[in-house]
């Protein structure tokens, strides 16, 4: 049979996810997916590079005498090992999903799926028909038009095949960017990040990025804001030349290999039949508060659709989408996404920043508690950090945070938690946090904010 009530084509984290939920209420579900299951983000993207960072700070603090009982004369990185490594984490995820499929009965459609119609589907010449269709086909690295970019080499072709490197230059100062970054420079490799916009991460908070730069800058990478590259030359068998304006000045710097990191765009080549495509902006698909597209009975969540392009948000996107399908309410809000980056110190933000409120004009109570003297951060010998909170002056309701330390990643879902349930710093104020742990500085940030408060 190739009917279905649910047919998703994507199998990363928001199409997997989704067709797992749809199972799990009682859809006839199918999944389309070309190449492995886990999408970008288990096979190219998330769980690759943070494998490898686990590794890289292992042997970045053993490098520099941090590990007790290790000397740099005893640390090596092997390549080959670090990739084993990384496979090995991808395939057992990989092979986990897969089961849930057949546990579920989620029927995995292999080949490049297209819409031919509304309700109707093509996998490699098989047409299947769905009373609904998620598109959540993600997205793929993007490529300026920069003269000698086909020199240079995207993320994830630098995730398939990770190696030693003496010298990289990234051009793009964003997430993934600053994560190559704290990669390779933790492997010893000498960095150099060369961002178009005045600082880098130019979307957050801008004292996480400024104390970022410090950070990277007194561990040696070089950091060039306000660089547009013009060009790359490939001008040796193991190393090319890029070439930028700085300040109207022409500058040029070289090294073994040059990482474009600039971004993404929505992955939706060859997605549609012919005659057949939905109101879309800029590659964008777009899409109602109930992820309909402008086509009848089909959906589209996460990066393709999206303008917040994370894993999570794609997955919770996902399944609020089959939620209201199947005629429930979601129980998650996708519109309130925390963002993680991991660099070190990670960093990780949810809600409204203090620079936002001042921008829109909004009075905010703002509190703040720099790391250096917490317990956890001194014992693990921790780069400097600090744990920002953002609270309404009239209610005290938290609004914000934004966290640069160690464990940020793992901590905001607290902090993601307070502010989709609009708890009060009082409310917050009561938890006991315990000792030593980095969640320490999370309570003495709302000491801080009270204090504010309270004036």
């Amino acid at each position: 049979m190739n009917t279905y009530q649910l047919i998703v084509i994507g199998a990363g984290p928001g199409g997997y996810e989704a067709a797992l939920h749809g199972a799990a209420l009682g859809m006839k579900t199918a999944i389309v997916e070309s190449r492995e299951v886990g999408g970008t983000c288990l096979n190219r993207g998330c769980i690759p590079t943070k494998t490898l960072l686990h590794t890289a700070e292992l042997a970045r603090q053993a490098r520099e005498g941090e590990t007790f009982g290790v000397t740099a004369r005893e640390v090596s990185v092997d390549f080959a090992t670090m990739g084993r490594r990384k496979d090995e984490v991808v395939e057992k995820l990989r092979g986990g999903i897969e089961d849930l499929f057949r546990r579920e009965k989620v029927d995995l459609l292999r080949g490049t799926g297209q819409i031919l119609a509304p309700g109707q589907v093509s996998v490699e010449g098989t047409v299947y028909t769905a009373d609904h269709i998620l598109i959540a086909t993600g997205s793929v690295p993007a490529l300026p038009p920069i003269p000698g970019l086909e020199h240079a080499v995207t993320s994830d072709e630098l995730l398939d095949r990770p190696r030693q490197l003496d010298s990289l230059v990234i051009i793009g100062g964003g997430v993934i960017g600053m994560e190559f970054a704290s990669l390779y420079h933790a492997l010893g490799c000498r960095v150099t990040v060369l961002e178009a916009m005045d600082r880098i991460l130019p979307n957050l908070d801008r004292e996480i990025c400024q104390n970022l730069t410090m950070i990277l800058k007194k561990q040696g990478v070089e950091i060039v804001t306000s660089a547009r590259v013009t060009g790359v030359e490939r001008t040796g068998e193991e190393s090319c030349t890029v070439r930028y304006s700085f300040k109207e000045e022409e500058r040029a710097v070289e090294a073994q290999l040059v990482l474009c990191a600039i971004g993404r765009r929505p992955n939706t080549q060859g997605l549609f039949g012919e005659g057949v495509a939905p109101e879309m902006e800029r590659g964008r698909i777009l899409v109602d508060e109930s992820f309909q597209t402008s086509l009848p009975g089909v959906y589209a969540v996460g990066d393709v659709s999206s303008k917040i392009q994370l894993a999570h948000a794609a997955t919770a996107q996902g399944i609020a989408c089959v939620d209201r399908l199947a005629g429930r309410t979601p129980e998650v809000d996708a519109a309130l996404i925390p963002s993680c980056i991991y660099t070190s110190p990670e960093i990780a933000s949810v809600g409204l920043s203090a620079d936002e409120a001042k921008a829109g004009g909004r009075p905010v109570a703002v509190g703040k508690y720099v790391m250096f003297s917490n317990g956890k951060t001194v014992i693990q010998n921790s780069p400097r950090g600090f744990i920002k909170l953002v609270a309404e002056p009239e209610t005290g309701v938290l609004l914000g945070a934004q966290m640069m330390c160690d464990r940020a990643t793992d901590m905001i879902s607290q902090l993601t938690q307070a502010v989709a349930n609009r708890m009060t710093v009082a409310q917050l104020r009561r938890v006991v946090y315990p000792h030593p742990t980095f969640s320490e500085g999370i309570g003495q940030a709302l000491e801080e904010l009270e204090k504010k408060l309270t004036k």
